[in-house]
């Protein structure tokens, strides 16, 4: 069942991370509206997007609905069937021809099963790219990025929240790498974490990945090439069960620890640990 309002709109909404665009094709006009604001920063109005997705609602409580549209706490599955990606968890099922740029998504109104379909896309194309998404804070200081990557509790959100007034924070939860020729750029998401703040739409050259250690000091040590490739490998987000693109993953971890410096920081609770972030 395919719930609309009464005024009804044909125009998308272009969702631009990464220097990508995706619009968004929704004639549900508080849905549009709901997705402009949940991505307020981010909507890139009059641009030409790379992707397109068409969007039909369900109401989760239809007892028409399949089973499995009723458990968003299942774990989502993605993979390749007859040339198109197939996204689903319990709150959306998608499907998405990469080649021809369109796809589907059929989903609940929770503009949140949205954010998982365009984490999972822009994973997809970033594995062809030599980049990634990766569970880690960023933030641009003194013109250049800085990633502080960590498992939940690490402290994404404290080192983020400590930040000084001028550094401009990408995300406290999922950052965004891009390859740049022989460098890597980091962008800012609207995907938070326990901030519940979008980062801001702006990129810069990648100095250096932290990987966090709460501890009684702060010191940063160096990090062997082999462990800094398998912590990395830990926090990217990966979905696909796709042993091509999971072989691209992992030389692209490795190739970014050829070019960036990977160091662990540990760190207290204090403003004082941004002195040391250079």
């Amino acid at each position: 069942m395919n719930h609309t309002s009464q005024t009804a709109v044909d125009d998308a909404v272009a969702i631009g991370i990464g220097g990508m665009a995706i619009a968004l094709h929704t004639q549900d006009l508080g849905f549009r509206q709901l997705l402009e604001d949940r991505y307020a920063g981010f909507v890139e109005a009059g641009s030409h997007p790379q992707f397109d997705f068409d969007i039909d609602l369900f109401d989760p409580s239809d007892q028409f609905e399949p089973a499995e549209t009723k458990h968003a706490e299942d774990d989502v599955q993605v993979r390749l069937q007859d040339g198109q990606w197939l996204l689903q968890r319990g709150d959306f099922s998608a499907c998405w021809d990469a080649t021809a740029g369109r796809g589907h998504i059929r989903q609940s109104r929770n503009p949140y099963a949205v954010d998982s379909v365009l984490r999972i896309v822009h994973t997809l194309i970033l594995a062809r790219q030599g980049g990634f998404l990766v569970h880690a804070a960023s933030a641009i200081h003194h013109g250049r990025a800085f990633l502080f990557a960590g498992v939940s509790g690490a402290g994404k959100t404290t080192i983020s929240r400590l930040a000084p007034a001028d550094a401009t924070l990408l995300t406290d939860e999922i950052s965004y790498v891009r390859r740049a020729g022989n460098a890597y750029e980091a962008w800012g998401t609207p995907f938070a974490g326990e901030l519940a703040r979008v980062g801001e739409n702006q990129a810069a050259s990648l100095a250096t990945l932290f990987l966090l250690e709460k501890g009684p000091e702060n010191r940063i040590e160096e990090v062997a090439a082999a462990e800094a490739v398998r912590l990395l490998l830990r926090n990217i987000l990966f979905f696909a069960e796709d042993p091509e693109l999971v072989s691209l993953v992992f030389r692209s971890a490795c190739e970014f620890v050829e070019k960036v410096p990977v160091r662990r920081l540990i760190f207290v609770p204090d403003k004082s640990v941004w002195e040391i972030i250079r």
